[in-house]
């Protein structure tokens, strides 16, 4: 059996063979992205699957291994724009596509480096820890953005493991960047549950949607759902902007983490020339509240998005929880309107974004009804004296367990109060100012006294990120100038 670690190995250490020629690590996934795809649609042709291919024979795998030199570098270029306009899966996976291997040689070494592997012999599993793997790689790439919609694996398992995802409900994921909570879902019913051929069916091909706005992490994401044989011809994921409206679908559950930033905006370009940033305000009927705040705007997407009794998990920054203004309208209706049960207070040094302080909050949708939904919102409390770094320190599924143990996913409503979850009236809730769920109890050591500061190698980690993540930014605006 082909070890994953070793096959990841492989691929990444030719890709610094073409960083040299100027090929990221994002643009290099993407291109792996297109020939394992190719490659893997040929095997299903031969036995024993002899499948038919959606892929035209001119565009196929072989068009690929029998061409070299300049003509396979013209041929290829035109082989991606072909496929960008299929229809289907191939559609998704291809759409923009383009050649940025410049290089022919090296183009035909990384095919062959593919041709080597058969892909379909391999176990699930290791195909999909392979390139999870390649996508973990490309967000460590800092200066390339690529972190942002890479959340750790840690947290998203232990978000679906007390979402406790069943047979036969439908999830979304409106901000799906890579896949990570629909795969994570898939792999949860698949391990707790003995599904029947309709289930294994639903499972694949009707239970998990998402949602992805940029082209080349939508195409990572299709792949990802492939390799761990999730969806068919059609593609689960469709490339929009989730807020642009709500659409007439409605979930069993959602379980996202929506890009970081606090407004949303597009990129124009003025009479001079220059590129300006305009706030985007989406105006919806469905909205609590108009506002250009990205996040805010995300919630109120996501609790319409939800069937009654659906259930929603969803990670946001903290401004979500204080502010003021929409801020304020939304969670007082969401705290009436909707049962707010759980917030899990998240420790900074979790995510390839610096210093973001981020939250999840989990709550359900409830029929209209005069009486507020929310009875208490239990908080537990993972930031304060919690020191995590992404090398040096990550967050495991241990740091976790507590979380999960004081979650209570068998039964929510019989929950223990600790040193780190306490619980909250919903009288008490509204009544602070804003509705601010800001909510802090324990006493944070490092602002007592020096002798209380973190330990020393606690704090070098942490600078030694921060210096490697500024580092890197200044290496991307060295090449890019």
């Amino acid at each position: 059996m082909t070890d994953a670690a070793a096959l990841v190995s492989k691929l990444w250490n030719y890709c610094n063979v073409l960083r040299d020629d100027g090929v990221s690590y994002g643009d290099y996934v993407e291109q792996l992205t297109y020939l394992m795809f190719l490659k893997m649609d040929d095997e299903q042709t031969k036995p024993p699957f002899n499948r038919k291919s959606r892929v035209p024979s001119e565009c196929n795998w072989e068009s690929l291994r029998n061409k070299d030199g300049d003509e396979l570098e013209i041929h290829y270029r035109h082989l991606l724009e072909k496929l960008g306009k299929e229809p289907s899966i191939i559609g998704v996976i291809f759409r923009k596509s383009q050649n940025k291997i410049q290089d022919p040689a090296k183009l035909r070494r990384l095919i062959r480096l593919i041709d080597e592997e058969t892909w379909l012999g391999l176990d699930v599993d290791v195909k999909s820890e392979t390139y999870e793997g390649l996508l973990q790689k490309n967000a460590e790439d800092v200066k390339s953005g690529a972190g942002q919609y890479f959340t750790p694996r840690s947290l998203i398992n232990a978000i679906v493991k007390v979402m406790h995802p069943e047979p036969g409900i439908t999830i979304m994921d409106p901000a799906c960047g890579t896949g990570g909570f629909l795969i994570s879902a898939h792999d949860y019913i698949s391990h707790h549950h003995k599904l029947d051929k309709d289930q294994k069916r639903h499972l694949r091909h009707e239970a998990l949607y998402g949602i992805e706005i940029a082209d080349s992490v939508a195409r990572l994401c299709v792949m990802n759902l492939y390799l761990h044989g999730i969806g068919g011809d059609e593609s689960p994921i469709a490339v929009k902007d989730s807020l642009e409206s709500v659409g007439t679908e409605r979930y069993d559950m959602v379980l996202t983490n929506p890009p970081f930033g606090k407004k949303s905006s597009i990129t124009i370009v003025n009479g001079d020339g220059k590129a300006i940033r305009e706030s985007i305000t989406y105006e919806r009927q469905d909205f609590w509240a108009t506002t250009s705040n990205k996040q805010l705007n995300f919630v109120q997407h996501i609790k319409s998005l939800l069937k009654i009794n659906g259930r929603a998990a969803v990670v946001v920054p903290d401004n979500v929880l204080f502010e003021g203004g929409a801020g304020e309208t939304v969670r007082r209706k969401l705290l009436s309107d909707y049962d707010i049960h759980t917030l899990l207070r998240l420790p900074t040094g979790v995510f390839y974004a610096q210093g973001v302080k981020a939250n999840v909050i989990f709550f359900d949708r409830r029929p209209a009804s005069e009486k507020a939904w929310t009875e208490k919102l239990w908080i537990y409390d993972l930031r304060t004296n919690k020191h995590f770094t992404l090398k040096t320190n990550p967050l495991t599924k241990s740091d976790l367990d507590d979380f999960v143990k004081c979650y209570n996913p068998k039964n929510r409503h019989a929950r223990t109060e600790t040193e780190r979850f306490k619980s909250f009236t919903y009288e008490g809730l509204i009544q602070r100012d804003k509705v601010s769920l800001d909510i802090f109890w324990l006493k944070d050591e490092s602002l007592e006294d020096m002798e209380n500061l973190p330990d020393p190698d606690i704090l070098a980690a942490e600078i030694a990120d921060n210096l490697e993540a500024a580092l890197e930014q200044f290496r991307g605006i060295v090449e890019e100038l």
